[in-house]
């Protein structure tokens, strides 16, 4: 029994861990984030609502006969709104003591008489109250998982014209009744065909998991549901790469999981050393991680001392002494990372080989040394690319067969140097110059980008600027409806003929 008691905290324990297995990737999207959400989100809701769609109304009392149609929202006035987080998983869009003007069509018929015109309408005190669920799909991505919605009209205006504006006014208690009974049943399948579909249709845009180059690429999928507080929404993504030949390998997160703590910038995205250790033990698993210079590649001056080094071996050869060197750098481990407050670091194995490659004849193998450097990196955003841009601060070459041999390498440590900063360095930095892109949706950009590092993570902080509007971006991936359904969503025109009333 106790055995079983053991084997089931056991098991309870190791499914918690890999539920809260860290992030490689973090962002936090602040209470200032989402007035500028809300400002974009607004005008969308606008645009949405003047798509209304209303249907005819038509009836009679005693002798009168009314048609209303082609109903149309002619200006809306949404000033009062809010755009709020609500733990644990909800965003709530809340509007106040809006107004929405309409104009439609008016036939009516009393006993011999048949009178038709337009009306203009307006629909004061609109109150719509909407609740957001975010959550993780199957997929990893985020998503508006459900929708509330409750809309209100309190008070609705009509204003009549014509040779039987009096009889309209009337019947205005009629009309007026059942416009804003039709309205107010509107906006909530409108604004929710807009979450549910169309807003989900622009996060359908953020990267999950694609290829960054030939040689690899990054999972951007969510661990778990978003975490809302009352002025922050941070979102949990693996930020793991993969090499492309072996894209179902995992690699597992043993570092430091980043911390979010800042709030005075609109956005916060962290990054932690797994992040940029599983990007180069990804290039290393490709088996790209080996540069070769031969023949003219090799600097003049290095090859003089090179041939000057190894004369001894070199006369040995002869008549082989003129053949072209050829040097291979071959990293021998996965580099690392490291990240302190004082800066972000590299650190690179590799082996050297020094070759004669006669013509028609096997390569000669000079010497096979062992290097050890540090590379300084230094970390940006531009746009939505997250870029590196390394730079040589220690250098240490070394024989692998005797320390006299070691000892005979010293005077090759300056000029290797110079050759890595002057001719490898720009060969590593022009790869690592496209960057990867940040999971943000399209038309969303960083701007007045900071960065800071912290004790195994570093932090972005940025504002947001929005390079293309919502509904550009919504229309461009916008399914196409079928010719089934365009037909039987248009509104059927209203007859002209009194008899039909």
């Amino acid at each position: 029994m106790a055995a079983g008691s053991c084997l089931l905290l056991l098991l309870l324990s190791s499914l918690v861990t890999a539920s809260h297995s860290p992030p490689g990737c973090k962002i936090r999207i602040t209470s200032k984030g989402l007035d500028l959400v809300k400002q974009e989100g607004l005008r969308f809701v606008e645009q949405e609502l003047q798509n209304i769609t209303v249907s005819d109304l038509h009836g009679n009392e005693g002798q009168f006969q009314y048609n209303i149609s082609q109903v149309k929202v002619t200006d809306l006035q949404l000033a009062f709104s809010d755009l709020n987080f609500q733990p644990q998983q909800h965003l709530v869009f809340n509007i106040n003591n809006a107004s929405i003007s309409l104009r439609f069509r008016r036939q009516l018929l009393y006993w011999f008489f048949y009178d038709i015109g337009s009306i203009n309408a307006s629909a004061d005190g609109v109150h719509i109250y909407t609740v957001l669920q975010l959550a993780k799909d199957e997929a990893g991505r985020l998503k508006i998982s459900n929708m509330t919605c409750d809309a209100s009209i309190a008070r609705m205006h009509a204003g009549f014209s014509g040779t039987l504006r009096k009889v309209y006014e009337f019947l205005s208690t009629f009309i007026v009744t059942g416009m804003r009974f039709l309205l107010s049943q509107q906006i909530c399948p409108s604004l929710e065909h807009a979450s549910l579909v169309l807003l989900n249709s622009l996060l359908d845009t953020v990267p999950v998991r694609n290829y960054v180059d030939e040689h690899i690429g990054i999972d951007y999928s969510l661990l778990r549901d978003p975490s809302i507080s009352t002025d922050t929404l941070d979102l949990d993504f693996k930020g793991m790469f993969f090499p492309r030949v072996r894209e179902d390998q995992e690699l597992e997160n043993h570092a430091v999981e980043p911390v979010i703590k800042e709030t005075e910038r609109m956005v916060y995205v962290a990054f932690s050393e797994y992040f940029f250790d599983s990007a180069m033990h990804s290039y290393f698993q490709a088996g790209v991680l080996t540069i070769e210079l031969q023949g003219e590649k090799v600097p003049k001056d290095l090859e003089v001392l090179l041939r000057a080094t190894f004369f001894g071996t070199i006369f040995m050869l002869s008549p082989s002494v003129d053949a072209p060197l050829r040097l291979v750098l071959q990293v021998s481990a996965p580099p690392r990372c490291i990240i302190k407050p004082s800066g972000t670091s590299v650190s690179v194995s590799a082996f050297l080989n020094i070759s004669l490659v006669p013509p028609d004849r096997p390569p000669v193998q000079l010497s096979s040394m062992a290097m050890e450097t540090k590379l300084s990196a230094k970390v940006f955003l531009q746009g939505k690319a997250l870029r590196v841009q390394l730079d040589l601060r220690r250098f240490r070459i070394y024989s692998k067969q005797s320390a006299l041999e070691s000892l005979a390498l010293f005077s090759l440590q300056a000029p290797l140097k110079t050759l890595l900063q002057l001719t490898i360095m720009p060969i590593i930095n022009e790869r690592t110059k496209k960057g990867v892109q940040i999971p943000l949706p399209e038309g969303m950009d960083f701007t007045r980008e900071v960065v800071t590092n912290h004790a195994g993570f570093l932090t972005v902080g940025a504002d947001l600027h929005f390079s293309k509007g919502l509904r550009e971006v919504i229309e461009k991936y916008r399914p196409v409806p079928t010719a089934a359904a365009y037909s039987s969503s248009q509104p059927t025109e209203p007859s002209l003929d009194p008899t039909s009333l």
